[in-house]
């Protein structure tokens, strides 16, 4: 076991604390099963889980939505997600949260395509973002502070959260991506710690950086996007398309330089096999409806009942 380091996060909750050292205490030897949901269906992914495999994930993931009321990624759907973040806790549950962060030249709610993926932030705009007389940053501030709210509600709760914003940040595709370097996406994370820290004071949150597995085409090197190891506790990959790449894997873990390192997103599951060649995943979290569209029943049940998985609640650990 590497040696636990304290959070990120300036007088970090006892409860976030205890999380991160328990992610260290399992590194290397157990990887935590986790599957994330859709804000309108809330936990039915987490609940499909266990009717398949009659054991229950580990960690319960969730996103905070941009979109209009009814659709699954709606914004109505957040103080539902607050109150069952909470219960998920009390139940033994590590909960993963993200947004799918709405440009700040939009006002939610707003549509995936046009609002949320690449090419939708000018350059004029993303330099007008780091300056705070400006309206894009007075709307990025006015965003993310509605977020840190929900957030506030949960640290009042004692509820610690796996915090993953703008993820899959060295591809192409969403606003916040394709930006390398300090005036790139490291800047836009750290000014997002920096407001949560210490404008709203969220002791909770455990910080996770989450990229993709780079490649020769749209994806770049890791740590050429890094933030830094003052502002991340956690480094985690989004696996699609079954790219578990031993290359890859090492590379995060070079990056991380000790630290914890997770499978933020897959589809694909990883097999018992892989968990073994690669045994530092602290986690894995499945996206959504991948469950069964990219995976066998008996797929799932062999990793979940797997000798490396975890899945019962933490309280009985």
């Amino acid at each position: 076991m590497t040696t636990p380091r304290t959070p990120v996060t300036p007088g970090a909750s006892p409860a976030a604390q205890e999380l991160l050292t328990y992610l260290y205490e399992i590194s290397g030897r157990r990887t935590l099963t986790g599957q994330h949901n859709t804000p309108r269906e809330l936990s039915a992914y987490s609940e499909q889980v266990t009717e398949i495999t009659g054991r229950t994930a580990a960690v319960w993931g969730q996103d905070f939505g941009f979109s209009e009321d009814g659709d699954m990624d709606g914004i109505e759907f957040r103080p539902q997600i607050v109150r069952e973040a909470i219960r998920q806790h009390a139940a033994g549950r590590v909960i993963t949260l993200m947004w799918h962060a709405v440009r700040p030249t939009s006002e939610e709610p707003v549509t995936f395509k046009g609002d949320i993926c690449r090419g939708a932030l000018e350059q004029t705009d993303w330099d007008a973002l780091f300056v705070e007389s400006s309206e894009v940053h007075g709307r990025w501030i006015r965003q993310v502070d509605v977020i840190a709210a929900l957030l506030a509600e949960l640290r009042d709760a004692g509820v610690p959260v796996l915090w993953r914003p703008y993820h899959e940040l060295n591809g192409d595709w969403f606003w916040w991506c394709g930006r390398p370097g300090p005036g790139g996406h490291a800047r836009l994370y750290r000014m997002m710690f920096e407001r949560f820290t210490q404008v709203h004071q969220l002791t909770n949150l455990v910080w996770v950086w989450n990229a993709s597995p780079p490649n020769s085409d749209n994806v770049q090197p890791y740590a050429d996007f890094y933030p830094g190891h003052d502002v991340v506790d956690v480094l985690a990959t989004d696996v699609y398309n079954n790219g578990y790449g031993q290359d890859h894997y090492e590379e995060l873990l070079t990056v991380a330089d000790g630290r914890p390192v997770a499978l933020g997103e897959v589809g694909v599951m990883p097999t018992p096999e892989l968990l073994e060649a690669q045994p530092q995943w602290v986690w894995f979290m499945t996206w959504t409806n991948f469950l069964t569209n990219a995976n066998t029943p008996e797929a799932v049940r062999e990793l979940y009942a797997g000798a490396r998985t975890r899945t019962e609640p933490r309280s009985a650990m």
